[in-house]
């Protein structure tokens, strides 16, 4: 270890580890950047293609299911070439004809261009031995692929209109096997040369900057070490030779040092540090004393505060939920009028199925308000018809969500129960499990007796694993914020559950959740 001798040294060893110390972090700094710039280049690279392989991919089964849903509609009322005609017709006018480089292909199985956009040409020609300039057969190994079960992908060498040369292309392809066509779109990969070019411009600068700002930061501090020597070292010095003749003189008297002795005011504090601190430490019991007082009576002032503004939230939501009730009767009354003159209209059944999820969330707000306020008498429910009813309730909403309940429904069920905390139970389960469901994937309903004394209603879905099953059941609890909701749903069931002596069981794997409730038939207990 190097020991400085005087404060001369000490300065120029400072400088000498500020340079060394600088140029050490600024190579550090550099390379550390540098292979954040190579890592992120990386993501970005996969993130940009395997988004846009997504978007395709989802591109192309979207235009599957409208080619198969024509086909099914009209297959016995207008001929095959008919209906192919129509669709290609229909293809040609929901193309964005703004964007040459997004387009939908189409070929038979025989390599025949059935549908090509943005050259017409094409049109009707055999490609099936076409080679793109690295010598690959693409349409062939586009028919092959788009065989597969759920299709795949194709990476090939492709003339870009927009540059008016050749780019990769990568290509996703599905078959619909009925007409023996392969149905494709591809995207171009040459967009990420210019991201990375953008990401690289972004690395240089902040490189630059990096540079900069150490450079002039330790330019300053070595002037401001050459300061403190030429200026200060000497005064420095003479402050610590007199702290050093008040300690020895403080010995044998009490006073306190003459402030006029010492230049600089930190040796000033030093010396006198010792004196003052019984006297600060009495100011400051005074000052806590006074702090407390003060802190209490904030802390009175804010929780009167915020009872009013709870009292205020009660008020307003109960004046919305009032307010709610009669245009939401108005939208489901006018909902069944448009109905009654336009049938099969996914225009009004997707407004049917939003207002069926506001009068669902009013429902909530509604009990929620009049929970403590309103007996809720029991009587004998069928709960099978009941939960079919509520199920067709939610049918709808399902659909809109590309969901479908499969159920198992014993008949004749009847417990004693109140009509609406039941209807909440029911209908939080199934928005829960509409809600949260992956997509395509069947919500499963089962209402069966469980013995003599007992019945069981579950709910079973393929969705993400609930991480807290403890919290779950909490005020305005949700794992996942992007679905929306209050998070009031499952605490409201938790509520009706535990006054009706209900039993809730809760499991839930990586793809799986399932809510079982078990309902005493002849439960007569109301708390």
């Amino acid at each position: 270890m190097v020991k400085a001798k005087s404060l001369y040294h000490l300065i120029l060893y400072s400088i000498f580890f500020i340079v060394l110390l600088t140029s050490s972090f600024t190579f550090i700094i550099i390379d550390n950047a540098f292979d954040e710039f190579q890592e992120k280049i990386e993501i970005i690279k996969n993130d940009y293609t395997n988004k846009q392989k997504d978007l395709i991919e989802a591109d192309i089964k979207k235009t599957l299911n409208y080619i198969k849903y024509y086909h099914d509609k009209f297959k016995n009322i207008k001929s095959e070439e008919t209906i192919k005609k129509d669709i290609l017709e229909s293809l040609e006018i929901m193309r964005k004809h703004g964007n040459l480089n997004h387009y939908v292909f189409i070929y038979d199985f025989n390599g025949t261009s059935l549908y090509y956009p943005v050259s017409k040409d094409y049109i009707g020609k055999n490609l099936y031995e076409f080679k793109d300039p690295s010598g690959k057969k693409v349409i062939q190994e586009l028919i092959e692929i788009s065989k597969n079960k759920n299709g795949g992908f194709v990476q090939y060498i492709w003339y870009k209109p927009e540059i008016r040369s050749d780019a990769l292309k990568i290509s996703y392809a599905l078959s619909y096997k009925p007409w023996n066509w392969t149905v494709g779109r591809g995207i171009y990969l040459d967009e990420i040369d210019k991201i990375v070019k953008e990401k690289k411009n972004e690395y240089d600068e902040k490189i630059s900057n990096y540079v900069l700002q150490i450079m002039s930061l330790t330019i300053m501090l070595v002037l401001y070490s050459i300061f403190i020597y030429k200026n200060a070292t000497i005064l420095i010095v003479n402050d610590v030779k007199e702290i050093g003749k008040y300690l020895k003189e403080s010995q044998k008297d009490d006073n306190r040092i003459k402030q006029d002795r010492l230049i600089f005011g930190e040796f000033k504090v030093i010396a006198n540090f010792a004196y003052d601190a019984m006297h600060n430490i009495k100011d400051k019991n005074i000052m806590l004393q006074e702090l407390n007082k003060h802190l209490e009576d904030t802390v009175n002032h804010q929780t009167k505060e915020l009872k009013n503004l709870i009292d205020s939230q009660k008020k307003f939501l109960k004046n919305s939920v009032h307010e709610i009730n009669t245009p939401l009767s108005i939208i489901r009354t006018n909902i069944d009028l448009l109905k009654m003159h336009s049938q099969d209209n996914k225009y009004v059944s997707n407004i049917e199925s939003g207002a069926k999820i506001i009068q669902y969330i009013y429902d909530d707000l509604s009990y929620l308000i009049k929970k403590d306020r309103v007996d809720y008498p029991k009587e004998y429910i069928d709960f099978s018809e009941f939960l079919k009813e509520r199920l067709n309730f939610f049918d709808g909403i399902a659909n809109s969500n590309d969901l479908m309940f499969t159920t198992n429904i014993d008949e004749d069920i009847y417990i004693k129960f109140n009509r609406l905390e039941l209807q909440r139970i029911v209908d939080n389960n199934i928005s829960n499990a509409i809600k949260y469901s992956f997509a395509k994937s069947n919500i499963y309903v089962r209402l069966t007796y469980f013995n003599d004394e007992y019945v069981e209603f579950s709910v079973k879905t393929h969705s993400e694993k609930i991480e807290d099953i403890n919290k779950i059941f909490n005020d305005f609890y949700r794992e996942n914020n992007s679905r929306g909701g209050f998070g009031l749903g499952l605490r409201i069931v938790k509520e009706i559950c535990d006054k009706n002596l209900v039993i809730i069981k809760l499991e839930s794997t990586d793809n799986e959740t399932k809510f079982t409730y078990r309902f005493k038939i002849n439960e007569n207990t109301a708390s």
